[in-house]
């Protein structure tokens, strides 16, 4: 038994009983043939990438089913002479689970050759290497080494703020004799 995504476009015009008694039909034909049927999704009416047979729109139908390649083919017959169905497409998963099996072992296998990391010893502070003279943005470097606890800087004074400049007085008003 293999894994199989069949995925397949009804016409969107077509009435919710059609469809739904269409996928009965691929139900039973795949329980009748002793198939298992693992999910389906009915995922509505969508706008399709292109149009297929003068529609732009399609409802789109997801069965998720084990079974043998001989019912594959027989499911896939009928949808062509459906006249319901005007497009569809049939994915094998199985394949692509086994793919993914075979690249967990595969890193699996890797990680336990990897030798394990060495514990990492406590960080110590590092001071930063200075600069090399004659190069831009080198200071004078310290020739003594930096206490361990730096000393309270002092506060720095304001500078003074300046005055407002102060309004000049009007003239005073002459009064006639």
């Amino acid at each position: 038994m293999r894994v199989y995504e069949e995925l397949f476009i009804v016409k969107p015009d077509a009435p919710d009983e059609e469809v739904d008694a269409y996928i009965g039909q691929v139900k039973d034909l795949i329980a009748n043939s002793k198939g298992t049927i693992d999910k389906v999704d009915n995922w509505g009416v969508r706008k399709l990438a292109y149009k297929v047979s003068k529609y732009a729109e399609g409802r789109y139908v997801l069965v998720q089913f084990s079974s043998t390649p001989e019912l594959v083919k027989e499911v896939e017959r009928r949808m062509r002479v459906t006249d319901l169905v005007i497009k569809f497409i049939t994915v094998r998963v199985d394949e692509k689970l086994k793919k993914i099996e075979k690249r967990k072992k595969h890193r699996e296998v890797r990680a336990a050759r990897r030798p394990a990391p060495p514990p990492s010893a406590p960080s110590l502070p590092v001071e930063p290497a200075a600069p090399a003279p004659g190069l831009p943005g080198a200071h004078a470097a310290p020739s003594h080494p930096s206490p361990a606890h730096p000393a309270p800087s002092r506060p720095v004074p304001e500078a003074p703020k300046p005055e407002a400049p102060k309004p000049e007085a009007e003239p005073a008003a002459e009064t006639k004799e």
